[in-house]
């Protein structure tokens, strides 16, 4: 330990710190005012013009509107989804319309439940369409293999 780096008197005295002494009060013009408010402004002039200010010169007022929650229902009415009949041209008739009408119809179940009547009216009536269209195009190729069967042979 080097001798020149040992701690003055003052240091080691039971005065070590100014915080444990008491402190005076504070100032006067201070203790006009209730603990926790703060003076007002008035004193300063209120600027006449297109913009209201703050009670600090060049300080804007920002006033916050409540934030509005939009939640969807479910619709009372729901169109319908036609998922069985989707999943019956998936499995007996054309497997590639059969999961395109599937997509439909999930997708109108979707907009059902969220409230989007137009687009649930929309996705109804492309999933019927589709279900249609692989019924039609099932009973074609079975009538062909049937009429190849029997008839041709």
């Amino acid at each position: 330990m080097d001798p020149s780096n040992r701690p003055t008197a003052a240091y080691r005295s039971s005065e070590k710190s100014g915080m444990l002494q008491p402190t005076p009060p504070p100032a006067a013009a201070c203790q006009d005012y209730p603990v926790g408010y703060l003076p007002s402004f008035s004193k300063q002039p209120v600027p006449q013009g297109p913009y209201v200010q703050g009670p600090y010169p060049g300080q804007s007022v920002v006033t916050m509107q409540p934030a509005v929650f939009v939640t969807a229902a479910p619709l009372a009415n729901p169109e319908p989804e036609y998922l069985c009949y989707s999943v019956f041209t998936t499995l007996c008739c054309c497997i590639p319309l059969g999961i395109a009408a599937l997509v439909f119809s999930s997708s109108t179940r979707n907009a059902n439940h969220s409230g989007q009547q137009v687009l649930a009216a929309k996705n109804s009536k492309t999933a019927r369409t589709v279900n249609h269209l692989s019924v039609a195009i099932g009973i074609v190729v079975f009538a062909l293999i049937i009429i190849e069967e029997f008839v041709l042979n």
